[in-house]
C-alpha cells in the first residue's frame, strides 16, 4: 500500500507571512478499496495524480491553478480541508484578495482553522490601514478585530496536529488578534479596550522580541499613545511605554517617538529633570518593576502661584504657561494674566489651523494644543477672506489679532474692556475681568468626580477679534538704472 502526505502550513510570524511546511500531515492511500489500518484517507489513483500534480508545482500561480482544478474537479474531496488551507497559504505569496476569499472557504468547512483566522485578520487589517475614507477603515478594522476575536476562542488543537505545534501556531497568532482588536479599538477612540489588548500582546511574545525593530515595536508606543488618549489621560503609563519604544527603535523613528514621551513626563512630572532614570528602567524592563514610579508634579494651582511669584514680568511667559494659569489658577491668579492680555493686539506665528472659513479660523497654538491636535485659539476675521485665501486644515499660518475674551470648559471667565474704557487694575478688580456666564450656559461636566476628588478645569479658549493674516511678503521688485544716450 502506497502512501503520500498533505502538506501543511504555518501561518503568521510577526509582520511577514512566510509559508512553511508543517507538521500536521495526512496520510493519503492509493487504490479503489484499499483500506488503511492506520486511518488514512481513500484516492482513487486519477484523483491522486490530479492531486500529486497540483502540490507539487513550484510556481506559485501554476500550482494556485493547480489546486483550484483539482479543487473543481473533486468538489467532495476528503482532503478538501487541507487542499484550501495550502491554497489559501499559495495565494498569500501573490494575491491578497484571493487569500481571503480562499480562506472564506475554508472558515466554512472548518471554522476553527487557526491558520484562515490569522490571515483573515492580517489581510483585512493591512487593507483597512490602506483606505482614505473614515469610515471604510474603520469598517475594516473592525472586520479584522471581529475575526480576531474568533481566532482568540479558539483553544481545542486539530486531531492531528501535536500538541507544541498547537502552540507554536498560537504563538504566532495571538500577537497578530491583540494588535488587531487594539487597533480597531483605538481609532474609534475606546482607548481602554486598545490599553488592555495593546498589553497583552506584548505579554504574549518573548521579551526580546518586543525590543526589536518590528510590529511589537512599534505597538509598544501605539500602547504609549492610547494610554494618553485614556479618559483622563494616563501619562504616566504614556512615558513608560513611549520611552521603551523609542529606547530601542532605530531612527529616524525614534527621534519621532521621543517628544511624545518626554511630553507625557513633563506632563506628569511638571518638569524634564529626572528623565534619564526612566531611561535607564525601560532599557531592562518591559513594564514598570516593582517599587518604580515617577514622581507627580505638584498640584496644578501650586504651580501657578509659583510661576507668578518667580515671574516678575509676566508677559515674558509661553503661550501655553498663560492658558495653564488661566485654566487653572484662583480667579486672583487668572486675572493678573488677563489683565496684560485683554484688548492687546498681537501676530502669531507657527499657528496650526485646525478648521476655517471665510469669517473664523480656529487654531491650535500652545504646545499643548498642537499634540493634542485641538483648538486652543478663535480668530473672528476682521475683514472676511476671499475663499482662495482660506487656509487648509493642518496648515502652518502666520496671524494677528487682538486678544478679546476667554472661556474655560465653555464659560467666559474673562472678557476685555469696551473700546474707550479706562483699563481696570486687573490684580486688584479681579471680578471685572472674569465675568462668568449664566449657570444655564455652562455646559454638563462628563461624569461626576470621585468621591473627594476636584473636577478638573474644561479646556480653555482664547477669542481673538480683528483676525488678520499676515501673508510671507513678496521681494521687493529689482529697479535697473536707466542708461540714457547722450
Amino acid at each position: 500500500m502506497k502512501k503520500v502526505v498533505v502538506a501543511s502550513l504555518l501561518a503568521v510570524a510577526g509582520v511577514a507571512l512566510a509559508a512553511q511546511p508543517g507538521i500536521a500531515q495526512t496520510q493519503v492511500n492509493l487504490g479503489q478499496n484499499t483500506q488503511s489500518s492506520s486511518g488514512g484517507i481513500q484516492m482513487s489513483a486519477a484523483e491522486y495524480k490530479a492531486y500529486n500534480d497540483a502540490i507539487t508545482q513550484t510556481n506559485p500561480q501554476a500550482k494556485a491553478a493547480a489546486l483550484e482544478s483539482y479543487l473543481e474537479a473533486y468538489p467532495q474531496s476528503q482532503v478538501k480541508a487541507d487542499t484550501l488551507q495550502l491554497l489559501m497559504l499559495t495565494y498569500s505569496s501573490f494575491d491578497p484578495t484571493k487569500t481571503l476569499s480562499t480562506a472564506d472557504r475554508l472558515l466554512q468547512v472548518d471554522p476553527n482553522n487557526l491558520r484562515a483566522l490569522t490571515l483573515e485578520v492580517y489581510f483585512r487589517m493591512s487593507s483597512a490601514e490602506q483606505a482614505t475614507d473614515a469610515a471604510t477603515k474603520q469598517s475594516g478594522l473592525d472586520s479584522a478585530a471581529d475575526y480576531a476575536k474568533k481566532g482568540l476562542a479558539v483553544t481545542t488543537k486539530p486531531k492531528d496536529m501535536a500538541d507544541a505545534d498547537f502552540e507554536k501556531l498560537k504563538q504566532s497568532a495571538y500577537p497578530v488578534f491583540y494588535r488587531a482588536i487594539g487597533t480597531a479599538a483605538l481609532n474609534k477612540k475606546d482607548a481602554a479596550t486598545a490599553v488592555t489588548n495593546f498589553k497583552a500582546e506584548l505579554g504574549s511574545v518573548p521579551v526580546a522580541d518586543t525590543e526589536k525593530p518590528g510590529p511589537v515595536l512599534q505597538d509598544t508606543y501605539t500602547l504609549a499613545q492610547a494610554y494618553y488618549e485614556s479618559t483622563p489621560p494616563d501619562y504616566e503609563n504614556c512615558t513608560w511605554y513611549a520611552t521603551r519604544a523609542s529606547n530601542f527603535a532605530p531612527e529616524p523613528y525614534k527621534s519621532q517617538m521621543l517628544p511624545l514621551a518626554k511630553y507625557c513626563y513633563k506632563k506628569y512630572h511638571g518638569a524634564d529633570d529626572g528623565y534619564d532614570a526612566v531611561t535607564a528602567a525601560v532599557a531592562t524592563n518591559l513594564n514598570p518593576p516593582a517599587g518604580f514610579s515617577i514622581k507627580p508634579a505638584p498640584k496644578p494651582e501650586d504651580i501657578v502661584k509659583q510661576v507668578i511669584a518667580t515671574t516678575p514680568d509676566l508677559s515674558t511667559l509661553a503661550v501655553s504657561d498663560k492658558e495653564f494659569i488661566l485654566q487653572n489658577g484662583s480667579p486672583d491668579d487668572a486675572a493678573k494674566v488677563w489683565g496684560i492680555l485683554a484688548g492687546k493686539s498681537v501676530e502669531l506665528p507657527n499657528v496650526t489651523v485646525v478648521s476655517a472659513t471665510t469669517t473664523v479660523i480656529t487654531a491650535s497654538v500652545s504646545d499643548d494644543a498642537v499634540q493634542s491636535k485641538t483648538a486652543d485659539f478663535t480668530f473672528n476675521m476682521g475683514t472676511p477672506l476671499k475663499d482662495a485665501d482660506v487656509p487648509a486644515v493642518g496648515a502652518q499660518i502666520t496671524i494677528s489679532g487682538t486678544y478679546n475674551s476667554y472661556t474655560v470648559g465653555g464659560v467666559v471667565k474673562g472678557t476685555a474692556p469696551a473700546a474707550g474704557a479706562a483699563p481696570a487694575d486687573a490684580a486688584a478688580t479681579p471680578a471685572a475681568s472674569t465675568a462668568a456666564a449664566p449657570a444655564a450656559a455652562a455646559p454638563a461636566p462628563a461624569a461626576a468626580p470621585a468621591a473627594g476628588a476636584t473636577a478638573a478645569p474644561g479646556p480653555v479658549m482664547i477669542i481673538m477679534s480683528d483676525g488678520a493674516l499676515v501673508l510671507p511678503k513678496k521681494a521687493a521688485p529689482v529697479h535697473h538704472p536707466v542708461h540714457r544716450r547722450k
